[in-house]
């Protein structure tokens, strides 16, 4: 078990580490930053962003929320991804879920949660789109993971529908992906394929039919 005093000690072995490798290492990190990758995925404490990404701090914008969910409702996650687009200028949206998705499972399971019932019907709404694809996996584990994946490709067309991710697909500023990473091999799977699938062949046609839905 972590004794959280010893985080602070910790803290000070890092800062000396980043000094004896770059001494200027803070005074850029305090300079700004210009992130090109909005990163959106578990608040699960086993799937690190910038770790399993390879990537320094200030090089990615990170929201993390239980299931990587985008929901309609949350101020939240819109205003991250809004400041993130309309701002930072970011060049590549990424929706990131992980095998082993305890809020994934929970979803597809009966038990009274609290007030993470309404955060979870969410995943069940996906669920309920692709019951009978998801009914015909007859391994239970296997189902789980197919679900992380559809959730990932439905958590993308959820930012489809947000204007400021419209407009800046549209104007080719903005790409979207769709990724899986798998915590009992750490690799990362890349499903922007089955993402483009979901979002149908017309492709950019379909954000443009959002954006007067939007619009209307």
């Amino acid at each position: 078990m972590t004794d959280i005093n010893n985080i602070f000690k910790s803290n000070e072995e890092w800062i000396k580490k980043q000094l004896a490798i770059d001494p200027t290492y803070f005074e850029k990190l305090a300079a700004g930053q210009s992130p090109e990758i909005l990163y959106i995925g578990c608040s699960d404490s086993r799937v690190s962003a910038e770790e399993l990404m390879g990537v320094e701090p200030g090089e990615v914008f990170v929201h993390r929320n239980i299931a990587n969910i985008i929901p309609n409702t949350d101020l939240n996650s819109k205003s991250v991804i809004e400041y993130a687009v309309s701002h930072l200028k970011v060049k590549h949206i990424v929706v990131c879920g992980h095998y082993n998705c305890g809020g994934v499972k929970s979803a597809m399971e009966q038990e009274h949660l609290g007030i993470l019932n309404p955060w979870l019907g969410c995943i069940r709404d996906v669920y309920r789109l692709h019951q009978e694809h998801l009914n015909a996996i007859e391994d239970m584990d296997e189902r789980y993971d197919r679900l992380v994946e559809l959730n990932v490709a439905e958590q993308c067309l959820n930012l489809v529908k947000i204007p400021e991710v419209q407009n800046a697909i549209l104007n080719h500023q903005v790409t979207l992906h769709g990724w899986v990473f798998d915590v009992r091999t750490g690799k990362l799977i890349d499903l922007t394929e089955d993402f483009m699938k979901a979002l149908g062949d017309k492709g950019l046609d379909m954000v443009k039919i959002y954006r007067v839905k939007v619009e209307e």
